[in-house]
């Protein structure tokens, strides 16, 4: 039976830091160049949080900015679920600290954990809460500052990650537009290929990493590249297959912004060509959940998306994890 209204995205902001680390800055840092950088990720630079800035106050940047996209004042707001894999506290939530700092005094809040993937969790938990009527105008945040979880000694992993903040507000929507079906899945047997250790790590992941590394990301390259390409494939036919919807009809894919490679060869996968496949990777590095949001804004500010468009979302993360959403542009 048809929803009465849909959950769509009313507005979007974003927020990078300011300082940059290049290639060229980490040719002094580790055995590496440009060259290879960009020919195995292409990625050109990334955004660097300062070490005295909480995650939190990006996270608010941007949840400031997409609040007032939509017309809206924090004291609309009624739920806000943030993601991200390196909060500044294991409690209170990021999500609190974001309540807190934007004066969002009449929302519930909580944390989502899906890596990479925690973007399109999120919508799709906010969605449900818009579908049942609890609630009318949810804020999603993803923020992340993977700089601080990552061993730049090791140049497999330091050359991909970056920080920064992307939020969107979705609400009540009753134009037929908004989220029209979303998938979510997890391989959790496979998820020593990618961790982040916080309070246990197994004997296998400290030898994994550098001495005295332990709380940092450690990754399979082969594995996690041979899964994203699968996956985000098959998490995209996966939404236009349930919602009986052409690969033509589709504005724009938002992936997730891992590796230049990763995109190409869902691409080829998917039987398109890469303009239909937006991308920041260049300037952004891997930025993990807040990836798809800051694309979101990024285009809607350049006035690439209209009312109506169909456009795709899709992420795989550490976990392992995997997700994806189709929706029609509501603004």
């Amino acid at each position: 039976m048809m929803k009465p209204y849909r959950a769509g995205i009313t507005g979007t902001g974003s927020f990078l830091p300011e300082k940059k680390l290049t290639n060229s800055q980490l040719e002094s840092i580790v055995e590496t160049s440009d060259e290879w950088i960009v020919k195995r990720t292409g990625i050109r630079e990334r955004r660097i949080l300062e070490d005295l800035v909480p995650l939190a106050d990006i996270a608010a940047e941007a949840s400031f900015k997409a609040i007032k996209d939509a017309g809206l004042s924090p004291t609309d707001i009624e739920l806000i679920i943030a993601s991200t894999c390196t909060p500044d506290y294991l409690s209170p939530s990021l999500s609190c600290m974001v309540q807190g700092k934007i004066g969002a005094k009449n929302a519930a809040a909580f944390d989502v954990n899906a890596a990479c993937t925690g973007f399109v969790y999120a919508l799709q938990t906010g969605r449900q809460f818009i579908e049942n009527g609890t609630y009318k105008n949810i804020l999603i945040v993803s923020a992340e500052a993977l700089s601080r979880v990552t061993d730049f000694t090791d140049r497999k992993t330091c050359v991909l990650f970056g920080d920064g903040a992307g939020a969107v507000v979705l609400s009540k929507v009753d134009d037929e537009t908004g989220i029209r079906t979303a998938c979510l899945g997890a391989v959790g047997e496979n998820g020593n290929v990618l961790t982040i250790p916080l309070l246990y790590a197994s004997d296998i992941d400290i030898q994994n990493r550098n001495e005295g590394k332990k709380q940092v990301i450690w990754m399979d390259g082969s594995e996690v590249f041979t899964f994203a390409s699968r996956i985000m494939a098959e998490a995209t036919k996966n939404v236009l297959d349930d919602a009986g919807v052409e690969m033509e009809e589709i504005k724009f894919i938002f992936p997730h912004q891992a590796n230049m490679r990763i995109l190409q060869n869902a691409a080829k996968r998917l039987d398109i060509t890469m303009d239909k496949i937006y991308s920041n990777l260049e300037y952004t590095g891997n930025i993990s959940s807040a990836s798809i949001p800051v694309c979101l804004d990024e285009a809607s500010n350049k006035g690439l998306l209209k009312k109506g468009d169909k456009i795709v979302m899709v992420a795989f993360g550490g976990g392992l994890t995997y997700g994806s959403v189709l929706l029609t542009w509501s603004r």
